[in-house]
C-alpha cells in the first residue's frame, strides 16, 4: 500500500510543504526543489548558486526547479523561501512488467471478438507515417531490424551506456512501432533513457528526461504529431504529475501504465494525473489482468499478457504487465495522428470512445470497461 505524506514547518506561514512518497526507495539525502510558478528563472540559479553547490539536474521546461542532494541546513532554509512551491524527496521508479508467452495484442485490437483464431491486424498503410514516438524507458536497441531504421537513441539520463541493458524499452518500442509487432509502423522513435538494466530511475532522472523530451521535440520534424510512452511507475508524486501535465500542456500525447499491483491506481504516479492517457491491461480471453491496477484513474485498457514484441541483441520475447498494454495505446495514438486532423489532447478520448465497450470480466466497480479497437475491425 503506498502512502503520501506532506510534512510542513508549522511556524512558517509561507513554508513550502515536504512531500515524501512512502513504500518506495528513496535517494539518501537527495530532494526535487519546485519554485512556485511566478518565480523567475534568476531566483532558481540564486537558490542553486547559494544553497545547493551540486545540483544533479535543473529544470526549466516542466517547471523552474532542481534536483541535488541537501543538507539538513540547507533543506530546512529552502523550506523557508518564499520562491519554492514543494519540495519533494527523490524516490525509485520502476517498469511495470513481468514475464510469460503467446502473440495476440495487434490482432486483438483490430477485432470486435476475442479468440485465438484471430491472428490478423488489420490497419491503414499509413501506419502513423510523419509522427514521431518518445519512449522514455531503458533505452531501445536502435539497430535492430524490427525498427527499418527509424529508431534513435537520443539522450541518457541514467548511465554513460547510450544502449538498453534490460529490453524493457526496446520491447515496448516494438509494440509502438516495429515492422512487425507495432501499432504504427512508420512512426519515428526516440529513445530517452531514464532507467537502469534492473529498469530503475529516480525520480530525478526521470523529470529531466522529461524535461529533455518537451525541449528536443520542438527541434524534430514530426508533421503529423508527437507522442510519449511512460511505462513506469511510483508512489503518488507532485513533481512527476506536474511534469506529466506539462507534456499535455505542451501538445503531446502521453500514455502512462496504470501499475502492476493489482490496486487502485489513483496511488501511483504519473497514472493518477488527469493529463495523462492511464492504461491497464487484459489477458487475451478478455479479462483484466490480474496484475492490472484499476479504479477512476485507468482510462482504458489494452492487451497486456504474453505480448510478443522485439526484444535486445536482435530478438523476440514475450512479457506481461501494464508496462506493454501502455505501448498498444501509445501506438494507436500515433496511428490516429498519421489518420486524423486532431489535437493530441484529444486523442486519449477518441480512443475510449473508439473502445469496445462492456466486453471484458474481472473490472472492479469504478473503472471503465473500455477495451481499445483501432477503427479497423469489420
Amino acid at each position: 500500500m503506498h502512502f503520501l505524506t506532506v510534512f510542513s514547518l508549522a511556524q512558517a506561514v509561507m513554508a513550502a510543504p515536504l512531500v515524501i512518497p512512502r513504500g518506495v526507495d528513496g535517494a539518501e539525502s537527495k530532494y526535487t526543489v519546485v519554485m512556485e510558478t511566478n518565480a523567475v528563472s534568476k531566483a532558481v540559479a540564486s537558490t542553486v548558486t547559494t544553497i545547493v553547490s551540486n545540483a544533479d539536474y535543473t529544470y526549466s521546461n516542466l517547471f523552474n526547479g532542481f534536483s541535488a542532494s541537501l543538507t539538513k541546513s540547507e533543506l530546512k532554509d529552502l523550506l523557508n523561501n518564499p520562491n519554492i512551491d514543494f519540495i519533494e524527496k527523490v524516490s525509485t521508479m520502476h517498469g511495470a512488467s513481468t514475464q510469460k508467452n503467446a502473440p495476440w495484442g495487434l490482432a486483438r485490437i483490430s477485432n470486435k471478438l476475442p479468440g485465438k483464431d484471430h491472428t490478423t491486424y488489420t490497419y491503414n498503410e499509413s501506419a502513423g507515417e510523419g509522427t514521431c514516438t518518445y519512449v522514455l524507458d531503458t533505452g531501445i536497441e536502435v539497430d535492430h531490424p524490427e525498427f527499418e531504421g527509424r529508431a534513435r537513441f537520443v539522450q541518457n539520463f541514467v548511465d554513460n551506456a547510450d544502449l538498453d541493458a534490460n529490453g524493457h524499452g526496446t520491447h515496448i518500442a516494438g509494440t509502438i512501432g516495429s515492422k512487425t509487432y507495432g501499432v504504427a509502423k512508420k512512426t519515428q522513435l526516440f529513445a530517452v533513457k531514464v532507467l537502469n538494466e534492473y529498469t530503475a530511475g529516480q525520480t530525478s532522472g526521470i523529470l529531466a528526461g522529461m524535461d529533455f523530451m518537451v525541449e528536443d521535440a520542438t527541434t524534430r520534424n514530426c508533421p503529423k504529431g508527437i507522442v510519449v510512452n511512460m511505462s513506469v511507475s511510483v508512489a503518488s508524486s507532485p513533481a512527476i504529475n506536474a511534469a506529466a501535465r506539462y507534456i499535455v500542456k505542451s501538445g503531446y500525447f502521453l500514455a502512462v501504465a496504470a501499475g502492476n499491483d493489482d490496486t487502485d491506481a489513483s496511488r501511483v504516479s504519473p497514472s493518477n494525473e488527469p493529463m495523462a492517457c492511464t492504461v491497464g491491461a487484459t489477458a487475451q480471453n478478455d479479462t483484466r489482468a490480474s496484475f492490472s491496477n484499476y479504479g477512476v484513474s485507468v482510462d482504458v485498457f489494452a492487451p497486456g499478457v504474453d505480448i510478443k514484441s522485439t526484444w535486445i541483441k536482435g530478438g523476440v520475447k514475450l512479457e506481461s504487465g501494464t508496462s506493454m498494454a501502455t505501448p498498444h495505446v501509445t501506438g494507436l495514438a500515433a496511428y490516429l495522428l498519421g489518420l486524423k486532423d486532431i489535437k493530441a489532447s484529444e486523442l486519449c478520448n477518441l480512443i475510449a470512445s473508439m473502445s469496445l465497450k462492456d466486453v471484458m470480466k474481472g473490472i472492479p466497480e469504478n473503472t471503465v470497461n473500455l477495451l481499445i479497437q483501432n477503427g479497423e475491425a469489420m
